[in-house]
């Protein structure tokens, strides 16, 4: 399955980027966001078969 994985703005808390991962990355990349104090948005990706 795969995810999207979007970064939110501190401030107003709008996407500022996307990528979308396999699930197999989304706990570093949860990880990561945690240790620097990000915010982040995850979703299954709209086309999860690909």
């Amino acid at each position: 399955m795969r995810f999207e994985i979007m970064r939110l703005d501190d401030v107003d808390g709008t996407a500022v980027d996307s990528t979308v991962v396999d699930a197999a990355s989304v706990n570093g990349i949860v990880r990561q966001a945690a240790a620097v104090g990000q915010r982040i948005y995850i979703r299954p990706a709209e086309n999860a078969a690909s």
